[in-house]
């Protein structure tokens, strides 16, 4: 027997809750409702989420800090749906530990897309392999191939790409980067982080003046997608 996956939604605009409980319940979802943060912190610990879809705007306490405290004690994802789309707001949420972040108003097809991929992330953690398009990782041997050529990556390079595939799909911002591979000290270089992608780029795209694995999200950061 399938079991529906459970996400829950926590924003105070009903018409919002309407909308996305008849969008995820046709993709064969299960729904869970909170229109307050004292609501959705009750729901995400009693409804076993496996995402959690939710609005910065809330009636009794921001979104950002409801974020932080849920992520003190749940790892689940976390998509954000609001109408705040200041870079500043973006980057603050996914630093924050949100996995993704749309802003309203929402493309159906595109919330989806982001929902599976973020879903996707948490069943592939025990995988010992790594494939998309043409390039293929051995997390066993650490061996990198793009169309069956080994290719041959630094150390660096090859942190880096590993940190993109355990997030795929996920916006990961300069400053994470930055702190997960060089640490805290390099939280403002930015530049040095384009040079590594860039050269990155150039061993695993097709084409890297215009990549389609990672792709650059405008001021905040950069993102793998999964080829079709």
């Amino acid at each position: 027997m399938n079991i529906k996956p459970t996400i829950v939604v926590i924003d105070d605009e009903p018409q919002i809750r309407k909308i996305l409980r008849i969008t995820l319940e046709a993709q064969d979802y299960k729904v869970v409702e909170a229109a307050t943060a004292k609501d959705g912190i009750v729901q995400a610990g009693t409804a076993h989420p496996n995402l959690i879809i939710l609005d910065l705007g809330l009636p009794d306490q921001d979104g950002l800090e409801l974020l932080k405290e849920l992520r003190s004690w749940n790892g689940v994802p976390v998509i954000i749906l609001s109408v705040r789309n200041s870079e500043e707001d973006i980057v603050t949420a996914l630093d924050n530990g949100a996995d993704d972040y749309l802003t309203k108003p929402f493309n159906t097809a595109e919330l989806l897309a982001r929902i599976r991929a973020s879903l996707r992330r948490t069943q592939q953690s025990n995988e010992s392999s790594f494939a998309n398009g043409s390039l293929t990782v051995d997390f066993v041997s650490h061996v990198v191939k793009k169309n069956i050529e080994e290719i041959k990556l630094t150390n660096t390079e090859y942190s880096l790409l590993l940190l993109f595939i355990k997030n795929i799909g996920k916006v990961l911002t300069h400053r994470f980067i930055l702190k997960e591979i060089w640490g805290p000290s390099y939280f403002e270089q930015t530049q040095y982080l384009r040079v590594f992608i860039g050269q990155l780029r150039k061993k695993i795209e097709d084409d890297a003046s215009e990549p389609r694995m990672i792709l650059t999200e405008s001021g905040v950061g950069y993102r793998m997608i999964l080829l079709k």
